[in-house]
């Protein structure tokens, strides 16, 4: 059985780090892309970040160089690394693997930038 489990959110200041983490199983990893997507309270799921299987990258643009995405297949997990984090960061974060028609969501970590 697939599972995807976030983890590494909470409450954080602004101008504050997080590193948020997605753990797979029950699939081979090094053979999916992966993804970070986002819902903001009242908004719609919103893409952030993108990793190849072969370490390609690609970000929304609101995030870019504030956010890092990166992977490790020995862990098979996938991590965000977020800098310089602003109120409307503020979201759900989920994690996406794809291979071909497959895709798996995890259950999503809350981040929440206030003071």
């Amino acid at each position: 059985q697939v599972r995807l489990v976030e983890s590494g959110g909470g409450l954080v200041q602004p101008g504050g780090s997080l590193r948020i983490s997605c753990v797979a199983s029950g699939i081979i990893f090094s053979g999916y892309d992966a993804a970070w997507y986002r819902q903001g309270p009242g908004k719609q799921r919103e893409f952030v970040a993108f990793i190849s299987g072969g370490g390609y990258r690609s970000y929304a643009d609101s995030v870019k160089g504030r956010f890092t995405i990166s992977r490790d297949s020995a862990k098979s997990t996938v991590y965000l690394q977020m800098n310089s984090l602003k109120p409307e960061d503020t979201a759900v974060y989920s994690c996406n693997l794809v291979q071909s028609t497959r895709a798996y969501w995890g259950q999503g970590t809350q981040v929440t930038v206030s003071s």
